[in-house]
């Protein structure tokens, strides 16, 4: 409250829907038996980063919305060395540099902020879920340091928001359908309500994982351009391509 003014913020749960429609529907109803209670009662819409539907909001990362989860892993050194061609304490100082500078190191190095942004929009296509929502499900801190005397690798990600559903809108189209049935999450869990959708929840925080750690591997041994330029461009002279 502030003076006579109120804000409201509702929290439900929604089982394993993503459930933005439910909750939609649920508080119209509350603001109709409001105003039945309060006939003199003005309803003002408040948006902008308040409303935390598809934006970059502070009270996200605060409160949460949707499934907060937290994905570590430890690698192995030899892991570290033979198959990410690089080292522990390389990974950690880099990652260290990157969130110490942010976005404009991210910027430099290629990109640091938009690599969950990528893997998440990948999973919510596959999926059925809602791409827009990328942009507050992407949320994420990635946090590195060495462990076992300084020997391997311990990384995790922190993700306050990832919005996903296992029911309703696009999960019902066959291709995502086929998806959510591959990873064993597809529809409703009668026997314990949301539990899919948490599953599905944590998929993304694994997958996010694993990239942040290919990503900041390649750039701690320098293969991220180089890489890009072998694989990820097409070696045809497009000046003489006829239209």
């Amino acid at each position: 409250m502030a003076g006579k003014n109120v804000y409201i913020r509702f929290r439900c749960s929604t089982g394993d829907a993503m459930g933005m429609n439910m909750v939609s529907k649920g508080v119209q109803h509350v603001l109709d038996y409001l105003r039945e209670g309060f006939p003199d009662m003005d309803v003002i819409g408040v948006s902008g980063n308040y409303c935390s539907d598809k934006k970059a909001a502070a009270v996200n990362w605060i409160e949460g919305r949707g499934k907060s989860v937290v994905c570590e892993a430890i690698i192995k050194e030899e892991v570290v060395k033979k198959v990410l061609k690089t080292s522990v304490g390389s990974l950690v100082e880099l990652n260290m540099l990157k969130n110490l500078t942010g976005s404009a190191l991210a910027g430099a190095l290629g990109g640091f902020n938009a690599h969950a942004s990528n893997i998440v929009s990948a999973i919510y296509i596959a999926t059925g879920q809602d791409p827009a929502q990328n942009v507050e499900s992407s949320h994420c801190i990635t946090m590195m340091e060495a462990v076992n005397d300084g020997k391997d690798l311990h990384i995790s990600v922190t993700m306050p928001s990832i919005e996903v559903g296992t029911v309703g809108g696009g999960t019902q189209l066959a291709s995502q359908s086929a998806c959510l049935n591959l990873l064993g999450v597809k529809g409703a869990s009668k026997e314990s309500p949301g539990a899919n959708s948490r599953l599905l929840a944590t998929v993304v925080a694994g997958s996010v994982l694993a990239g942040e750690l290919s990503l900041l591997s390649a750039i701690a041994a320098g293969q991220l351009v180089r890489s890009h330029m072998k694989y990820n461009r097409s070696s045809k002279d497009v000046s003489k391509v006829v239209s």
